[in-house]
């Protein structure tokens, strides 16, 4: 072995380099954080060849002080933190110092900055870690970062580059995230000369759906509910998509912790229990969301790309995120419309009569009804007697248009499965054993709810070989086990005995739902391992005790049918996470008739 020795300043940065810089996304990341940190309302990223040539990020921020540019490039050098309180309540995106000398050590690197009261710019280029000297340089208040020719000196990680489309992808999603977090700010994003993204500010609270719109589609923002909760010392923002509304992927997921996004498998657990009862299998939801809590509660200085945190308390986040997503997506019924400005309601104009041909099926018909009644062949009809659609005997269509229910009125079943209604906007279909299946389950639940979850004694006690460890979890959390309707104790170092479980879990595998409880309480301090189970039983249950295909229903049972869908949670999707009823707009079925062409 050869003696202990320091390494040189160049290779320690190159060593940072390769924790920090992953890949030119990585580069834009740390950049355009600097910029923000700066107090940037502006932000304009140049991309040449993914990034492998230039990376160039400018901005309108505070500037450095000519004085301070050779630290600015030196490691560990920042003014965002002096000392290890301002560690501990780290309120900005960068506070360790590494990302430019790491950065300058791997790249042609040039650094051009501007304080607002400084009568001209001052410029510093590196090469390979090496710098040049200072010199004045003309620039606007504020700072420019140029990086050309990444990993030129480390070969071996160049090669792990992937392709100029695949590395401004990364890029493109990082900026998204930023433009989602930073609404008030300007972003520009160039490639290859060429300006590809460029987000607006966003000056009031009211054009917020403006900037996610522009971001993620107005699809999003047509589907996904606002949602604002605060509690326990948090506050939790954003937007989160309708179990209707889910993905294949998980490419719309951004979490913020104090405006830093972040990758946590709390969260991640949190967010895909509040969906469970919701969503389809194998579908990811999508979200946009902002948690916002004290900073001495979350350590941000545990992952050296800052992309994962640390909460100190993780139970009460967890729990915080999963009631607060589980209520917002509890209070969803079928007919609601999502909770955005965007979401207009359909002129009241649009509202047609309705009138009944000779088979009893009800068609949707324009004035005047006399001519359309003897066109059809039928009596001449009034608008008194279809009372729940027609307007007022004033004219007034604004009040009967407020007085439709949000699903509307029943006017025919189709093949025995499907209903149609007719509301406001249009046309209502509704697969009725799906939203039967809801409702049943939903009232299922309540009533396990009111009773309790109740228990039965085994005949014969069940002994679990488990680690001690495990064993220890079941001794601590003892009390926790009984209100999941269990009675464990633990018996030896690595051994617990079951003498009760819950009753509608009685005829399952008890042994490997109580390992599951103690990896649940073990990772995340709590567990809804007995629910979600019990769950699965009464959505079974709920499934085999709706009404069936081909069942003739009545008027009258449909439109209660849809008042059920009206009133009960989550009525939008079955147990399955499968959609339950579909709206037809007029404006759409003018357009598949050619309507207006």
């Amino acid at each position: 072995m050869a003696r202990i020795h320091p390494l040189p300043a160049e290779l320690v940065n190159q060593i940072a380099a390769g924790e920090v810089i992953e890949r030119p996304a990585s580069v834009v990341k740390e950049l355009v954080e600097n910029s923000l940190d700066a107090g940037a309302r502006r932000i304009e990223i140049d991309i040449e060849d993914g990034g492998a040539r230039l990376i160039r990020v400018r901005d309108d921020g505070a500037g450095i002080d000519a004085d301070d540019l050779a630290l600015a490039i030196s490691a560990h050098a920042t003014s965002k933190i002096a000392s290890f309180e301002d560690l501990e309540r780290v309120g900005t995106l960068g506070f360790r110092g590494e990302a430019l000398p790491s950065i300058a050590s791997v790249s042609r690197f040039a650094l051009t900055s501007r304080t607002a009261a400084a009568g001209s710019a001052t410029r510093i280029e590196v090469d390979g870690g090496k710098p040049h000297s200072q010199r004045p340089a003309q620039h606007a208040p504020g700072t420019s970062v140029e990086i050309r020719d990444l990993f030129y000196n480390l070969p071996a990680r160049r090669k792990f580059l992937r392709a100029e489309r695949t590395e401004f992808n990364h890029i493109d999603d990082l900026v998204r995230s930023i433009a989602l977090a930073r609404e008030a700010v300007e972003i520009r994003l160039s490639n290859n000369g060429k300006v590809v993204r460029l987000y607006k500010p966003v000056r009031e609270d009211g054009e917020a759906d403006r900037r996610l719109a522009d971001v993620l589609g107005d699809g999003f923002v047509g589907n996904s509910l606002r949602i604002d909760h605060a509690g326990a010392g948090m506050r939790l923002s954003g937007w989160v998509g309708l179990p209707t509304a889910s993905r294949s992927q998980a490419d719309q997921q951004y979490f913020h912790v104090n405006g830093r996004l972040v990758r946590d498998r709390v969260v991640a657990h949190a967010v895909r229990q509040a969906y469970a009862d919701v969503l389809f299998h194998g579908r990811h939801p999508a979200f946009v969301l902002f948690l916002e809590l004290d900073p001495q509660g979350v350590d941000v200085n545990v992952h050296p790309a800052k992309s994962e945190v640390r909460f100190r308390d993780s139970r009460l986040v967890h729990d915080f995120l999963y009631r607060s997503l589980h209520e917002a997506l509890s209070a969803t019924r079928a007919g609601m419309q999502p909770g955005h400005e965007s979401s207009t309601e359909p002129a009241a104009n649009d509202l047609r009569p309705v009138l009944r041909n000779q088979s009893g099926f009800r068609l949707g018909v324009g004035e005047p009804l006399a001519d359309y009644a003897a066109l059809l062949g039928t009596p001449s009809a009034s608008a008194r007697d279809f009372p729940r659609l027609a307007g007022r005997s004033d004219g007034s269509t604004e009040a009967a248009a407020a007085d439709i229910p949000p699903l509307g009125f029943a006017i025919a079943q189709l093949h025995g499965i499907f209903v149609l209604a007719q509301n406001a906007q249009g046309l209502v279909l509704v697969d009725m054993h799906a939203a039967h299946e809801r409702i049943t389950y939903e009232r299922l639940k309540l009533a396990r709810e009111g009773e309790g979850i109740r228990s039965q004694m085994l005949l014969v006690p069940l002994l679990i070989a488990v680690s001690e460890r495990e064993a220890g979890i079941v001794e601590e959390h003892a009390e926790r086990f009984a209100g999941l309707g269990f009675d464990v104790v633990r018996s030896g170092m690595q051994g617990i005995t079951v003498r009760r479980v819950p009753t509608l879990l009685a005829g399952g595998d008890v042994s490997q739902l109580v390992r599951d409880v103690i990896a649940d309480l073990a990772a995340h301090g709590s567990s809804r391992r007995i629910e979600e189970v019990g769950n699965e039983l009464l959505s079974t249950m709920a499934c085999h005790g709706s009404v069936r295909a081909n069942r003739r229903l009545s008027l009258p049972e449909m439109d209660a049918l849809l008042r059920d869908m009206e009133a009960t949670e989550r009525s939008a999707q079955c147990n399955h996470g499968r959609p339950t009823w579909v709206q037809l707009s007029l404006q759409e079925l003018d357009r598949l008739f050619l309507r207006g062409r």
